[in-house]
């Protein structure tokens, strides 16, 4: 009697295996569905949102226009024939199945850095979550000889660091924040500025380079160390939560390419990683001793009393007053605030331009569904109006920037208007 319970004890122990490796699995696939939003691989990879990860996402090269590929699991467009070992390689080493280089559009740099658990579980949402899309990819529109990928092997050799490397371990909130910053989230490959060679200048908080500020597109996407200036220097470490949660707080709102990177990325992380990332940022030295800035009531109490005799003053009470205020302070939530804020106070001009020029609407989360729009003013002003305009703002109620020129505003213009039609 006795052992006729042996076949019913090997069924109930292969079935208890068999959940308990289902849960795992599905365990592992949701992880990937975090990771593959904290390192926001839909922005590059989604252009119709019917076809997530389909790719064909235009991005702007020195040397041409490159597109994004098809990562979904389709066996004949897509990644669907990529085993682990494949898909490891494409991420971490920028190598893909057919071993050609990847251009560093993708920043494999960054996720040179992930772990193996993470890449893992990357490719078992990929794999097993991901709607497969049949859609070949694009080619690129770099001319030959250029379009040659041999070189970037030397572009890799020189300029991407060691896959093994870790940042240093101070405590776990820290190491987390550094991990989710230097790797998933590759903030620095916006936010660092770039060499000659297109690469970034800095990885890591090693280098007092790393993210000081970078020229992304038509924007420059700011300086996030501790510059009083330019950076988070007098940020709160919940004012950086708040702005990666929601896109906006006290001291300023997202705009232009950051706002998707709120909405589709650092909006679906969770109050610990978010934290984790503060804690980290709030560690970074600035690189140049700049002192705080200083109210400066004199803009204010001209602008009140009538007087616009200052330069580009009278655009400025004409067309942005009404939101942001004559003390420039804006109203916190809502209409971001000039003074003092540190996004548009960097020597280069290029966003504080562009957001004149092309408005843009604020992010849209579940705590504020209202998506306010800031007006474009590229047909009310022109170029002398606007670099006039920009030059007051970045230098009045203490702000202190160097001025724009009309040959700022002209570029910047013709930039906009080259990526209007193509």
């Amino acid at each position: 009697m006795k052992s006729a319970w042996y076949p019913l004890a090997f069924v109930c122990t292969v079935t208890l295996f068999s959940h308990a490796a289902l849960a795992d699995d599905e365990a592992a696939i949701e992880h990937g569905r975090y990771l593959a939003n904290a390192a926001d691989c839909g922005a590059c990879h989604t252009v119709d949102e019917n076809k997530p990860f389909a790719g064909g996402l235009k991005i702007a090269s020195p040397v041409g226009n490159i597109y994004s590929t098809n990562i979904t699991p389709d066996k004949k467009t897509g990644i669907g024939d990529y085993s682990y070992e494949d898909f490891s390689r494409a991420v971490r080493d920028g190598i893909a199945k057919d071993g050609s280089v990847l251009y560093p559009a993708m920043p494999y740099p960054s996720y040179s850095r992930l772990t193996d658990d993470d890449v893992r579980d990357l490719y078992a949402y990929f794999h097993n979550s991901v709607q497969p899309q049949q859609q070949p990819n694009r080619k690129t529109d770099i001319p030959w000889p250029l379009n040659m990928r041999w070189p970037l092997h030397l572009w890799k050799w020189a300029f991407v660091s060691d896959p093994a490397h870790k940042p240093p371990m101070k405590d776990p909130q820290w190491a987390r924040g550094a991990y989710l910053v230097q790797s998933l989230g590759h903030c620095g490959a916006c936010h660092t500025p770039r060499g000659v060679a297109f690469q970034e200048k800095a990885l890591d908080q090693t280098d007092s380079d790393y993210l000081t500020g970078g020229k992304i597109d038509n924007w420059f996407a700011p300086d996030l160390t501790g510059s009083k200036v330019t950076g988070l220097g007098d940020w709160s470490q919940q004012d950086i939560v708040d702005f990666l949660d929601t896109g906006k707080n006290a001291r300023t709102i997202a705009f232009g390419p950051m706002k998707e990177v709120i909405t589709k990325s650092t909006h679906q992380m969770t109050d610990d990683d978010l934290n984790a990332i503060a804690i980290y940022l709030k560690t970074l030295r600035a690189k140049n001793n700049d002192p705080t800035l200083k109210d400066d009531p004199s803009t204010a109490h001209a602008l009140t009393t009538g007087d616009v005799s200052a330069t580009g003053a009278k655009n400025y009470v004409d067309n942005c007053s009404a939101c942001h205020r004559s003390d420039g302070k804006g109203y916190p939530n809502i209409f971001p605030p000039l003074a003092h804020n540190t996004a548009i106070l960097s020597d280069d001009p290029s966003s504080v331009i562009n957001i004149i020029l092309s408005g843009g609407a604020q992010p849209v989360t579940e705590s504020d569904v209202t998506g306010i729009v800031m007006p474009d003013f590229a047909d009310q002003l022109n170029n002398k109006q606007i670099a006039d305009v920009a030059t007051f703002i970045r230098n009045s109620w203490g702000n202190h920037a160097p001025p724009v020129t009309e040959s700022d505003v002209k570029n910047a213009r013709e930039n906009l208007m080259k990526t209007k039609t193509q």
